[in-house]
């Protein structure tokens, strides 16, 4: 995976936040059809992203963890 998504995975995972967004402003500001930016996707697929009843996009635990553990490391 380039790490430019690999980045963009991490800012879409602090932009959901701690909080559920709505499945559709989500899908508004982050879906892409082009397959060399598959951030939605990408984030879908390694499960750091969960669609709950309602309509509603939460990161996951391993989402949490993983943006957590990124944001640790020194830049």
């Amino acid at each position: 995976m380039s790490e430019s998504v690999e980045h963009l995975i991490l800012d879409l995972l602090a932009w959901i936040g701690p909080e559920p967004r709505a499945y559709a402003e989500v899908i508004e500001a982050w879906r892409t059809s082009c397959p060399r930016l598959p951030v939605w996707e990408e984030a879908n697929d390694r499960g750091y992203v969960t669609r709950r009843r309602g309509g509603m996009v939460v990161v996951s635990a391993a989402g949490a963890a993983h943006l957590r553990r990124q944001q640790a490391q020194p830049a």
